[in-house]
């Protein structure tokens, strides 16, 4: 009986250290997702260099590729905060002005720098009607 018990408090012991590691795994590599208005309020939450996702729609008027193409410079907003960002990836090929954006990086100072950008769309699609093309 003593056997036993020794065996199931070492399983216990098992599981609990397997849990606790998943944890502290997750927690190292959860990335979070905030609007312009959100990132600034939360901005003391998310020193230079601790990367979350930032949601928005590009600001008209506001893209700006610089040097080679390399960088492209413009502003996000959710209309009630603005954030400047910073891509330096390529962006998508639908990528264009007000289109709603999720952005993954990191402040430096007051820019938000992005490593890596998607569109957001709706997830209704809607077939083309016979005889037009896509672009109608």
């Amino acid at each position: 009986m003593e056997h036993r018990s020794l065996v199931l408090f070492g399983i216990g012991g098992v599981i609990a250290l397997v849990v606790a590691m998943s944890i502290i795994g997750l927690d190292d590599n959860l990335t979070y997702y905030l609007y312009p208005t959100e990132a600034v309020e939360q901005r003391d939450d998310f020193p230079d260099g601790e990367r979350f996702r930032l949601a928005g729609n590009v600001v008209e008027g506001s893209l700006v590729e610089v040097g080679d193409g390399s960088d492209l410079f413009f502003d996000v907003t959710d209309g009630g905060a603005t954030i400047s960002v910073r891509l330096t990836d390529t962006p998508p090929a639908l990528f264009d002005e007000t289109v709603p954006v999720l952005l993954d990086g990191s402040w430096d100072g007051s820019v938000y720098v992005a490593t890596n950008a998607l569109i957001r769309h709706d997830e209704n699609y809607v077939v083309p009607e016979e005889g037009t093309s896509v672009e109608d």
